[in-house]
């Protein structure tokens, strides 16, 4: 299985141009920049319309027209997770989005708890506290999605938000990806990750 993943494209999806070969497609969130319903619609579309088997999103804290949305009419082949799942080919896909109401509410905290034990590729727009979440002296992961990764163990955690802390590592078994595509001037200056994924 062939994944790409990309994240906060901040309407600039239809510049993205040849994207990598892959199965699936996994956008971690902020596609939009000022979270209006016509730059949603315009990305729905566009990832619709991609030429993947399959297609995953979640909503980031830009996209705040989607909090407590939901998208009717997505071709069955395209997924909107909202602290739900996905199984493709036997891999278990797990999506939380971020929005800056459930941070102030705390619900953030509680849907870090629902994450399953048997989930494959962890998806949040949110990096785990101190993995590619540095920017301007300080650390902007949640500590508490660390614990539940080193609890659960995914073998994949795909996430974005921190612009200028694009990379990936690997801790504890646990490969873990920041497409962040736009830099912190919000220009284009990554490239979409590929990962081969061979999870038994």
């Amino acid at each position: 299985m062939r994944i790409v993943h990309v994240s906060d494209t901040h309407n600039m999806h239809r510049m993205l141009k040849e994207l990598p070969k892959a199965d699936i497609i996994v956008h971690s969130g902020d596609f939009t920049m000022t979270g209006t319903k016509n730059e949603a619609v315009d990305f729905i579309n566009w990832f619709c319309d991609l030429p993947y088997r399959h297609k995953i999103f979640i909503a980031g804290n830009h996209d705040f027209c989607m909090f407590n949305a939901t998208v009717e009419g997505l071709p069955e082949n395209v997924y909107m997770l909202n602290r739900s799942d996905v199984t493709i080919d036997g891999v278990r896909f797990f999506g939380i989005p971020y929005f800056v109401e459930s941070e102030i509410s705390g619900e953030d905290e509680e849907y870090i708890k629902t994450v399953p034990n048997d989930c494959d590729i962890l998806i949040t727009h949110m990096p785990p506290f101190n993995i590619l979440d540095f920017s301007d002296g300080i650390h902007y992961g949640n500590m508490s999605l660390r614990k539940k990764i080193a609890e659960v163990k995914p073998s994949y955690h795909l996430f974005g938000h921190i612009h200028n802390n694009y990379g990936v590592t690997r801790q504890n078994g646990t490969v873990f990806s920041n497409a962040a595509l736009l830099n912190d001037t919000y220009e284009i200056n990554n490239k979409p990750r590929v990962f081969e994924i061979n999870i038994k």
